[in-house]
């Protein structure tokens, strides 16, 4: 059985964490992240499919390919070292050699993330600074985690951490994540960085086929505004201190996966909710559809609408345009038989019957919209596949934050 459990990155045996205000480009605040494991840890991930791709995603995709183990990843915040040349890509290796340097390890062993303003160039001077700091600071507490959390923060809110644990033959294994992520997230793997640790023993290949596997059903099902960043990057480190070997087949492979797919799914959510100027949670859920694949392009079509994502915050039950959403999709159902059902805090109205609307009550249907967390279940009637995505609805906020996010 898998137990939700409090914490981040450092919840993990093995694992530590650290921030520091480094300077990058905010002032009076941190800005540089490190999760560190002395343990060599396995290391899998996924990566933005931007054709346009930021330094540290090319570094990362170099070394989680090559199967070799690692040590760390560092994180900044404020500049995304994407569009940067060949400069960025120095810059990035020199980054990894800083913390390489200050932990005693190669250069090949340290991961790196960057999000922020894309096109900015990265500065030697607060590399360095950053790198000593982080050294010094680095602790196994939830609130050395909790602190790396909110380091890799742009125009989050809130600090996005989860973690959770089982028992394979009474020893407990862990795991545990951060991520950020509020605008440009349309994950196709948004600006949107995760790292999840655990204490688990797992092959490199085992291991990245299941992230793979994973994040096409949390990460990858998550929108805020349908922009696809340089940078999105999902690692995934499993350093073996609990002793307890993951192998395919076996139940400590499904309670390892399940835990997995928990922290990541629910990483995911947090950052739909924190989108830019979001107010609430968007879910929608395809049901009964003839596959997976239809199942997802129906709900991701709905969730990702601007027309939708309005609606909810303007709380006006104008189902209609989740109908449309469905139908431009570009998977086929029959729109006479559908059942949109409006949810919320356990309490449903059924806003269209059999393709066509029920005799709803407009004012219930506008106290359910204004709740934090609202879900459209669209019953498509032709099979037994589902999929469920998360998105957050549109305001005016949005539009303010990136009218002039670089200043």
């Amino acid at each position: 059985m898998m137990n939700t459990i409090e914490g981040g990155v450092t919840a993990a045996k093995g694992f530590m964490a650290a921030s520091a205000e480094a300077g990058f480009k905010y002032k009076n605040r941190t800005d540089m992240a490190l999760v560190y494991t002395e343990s060599p840890a396995v290391c899998a991930g996924t990566f933005t499919t931007n054709v346009v791709k930021a330094a540290p995603v090319w570094w990362d995709k170099e070394i989680v390919e090559s199967k070799k183990d690692v040590h760390a990843v560092v994180l900044n915040s404020g500049i995304a070292n994407a569009c940067t040349g060949g400069e960025g890509k120095e810059i990035n290796e020199y980054m990894a050699s800083q913390i390489a340097e200050a932990l005693g390890v190669s250069t090949k062993e340290v991961l790196t993330a960057s999000t922020g303003v894309i096109g900015m160039q990265i500065k030697k001077e607060p590399i360095q600074k950053g790198a000593k700091l982080l050294k010094d600071a680095l602790a196994d507490t939830k609130e050395a985690g909790l602190l790396a959390a909110k380091a890799i923060m742009t125009t989050d809110t809130v600090p996005k951490e989860a973690a959770a644990s089982f028992e394979v033959d009474g020893v407990t294994v862990t795991v545990g994540g951060m991520s950020k992520g509020s605008g440009m997230i349309h994950p196709n793997m948004a600006t949107m960085l995760s790292v999840t640790t655990t204490d688990a023993k797992i092959s490199h290949d085992l291991l990245q086929e299941m992230v793979s596997e994973i994040v096409s059903d949390s990460f990858n099902m998550i929108s805020v505004d349908r922009d696809t960043s340089t940078n999105d990057t999902y690692l995934v480190l499993a350093n073996g201190e609990s002793g307890v070997e993951i192998k395919a087949g076996t139940n400590g492979y499904v309670k390892f996966k399940e835990a997995l797919s928990f922290v990541a799914t629910d990483l995911a959510k947090q950052m739909a909710a924190d989108g830019e100027g979001a107010t609430r949670l968007m879910e929608v859920r395809a049901v009964h559809c003839k596959n997976k694949e239809e199942a997802k392009i129906f709900s991701k079509s709905v969730v990702t609408s601007n027309l939708v994502k309005a609606m909810v915050f303007g709380k006006d039950a104008n189902w209609g345009r989740v109908l449309c959403a469905l139908g431009y999709s570009g998977a086929d159902f029959d729109p006479d038989v559908i059942d949109l059902i409006l949810e919320a805090e356990d309490e449903q109205i059924v806003l269209v019957k059999d393709g066509v609307p029920t005799d709803y009550s407009e004012d219930e249907a506008t106290i359910l919209l204004g709740k934090d967390a609202v879900t459209f279940i669209c019953d498509m009637k032709q099979g037994d596949a589902s999929a469920i995505a998360w998105g957050c609805d549109l305001t005016y906020d949005y539009v303010k934050i990136n009218g002039d996010y670089r200043s």
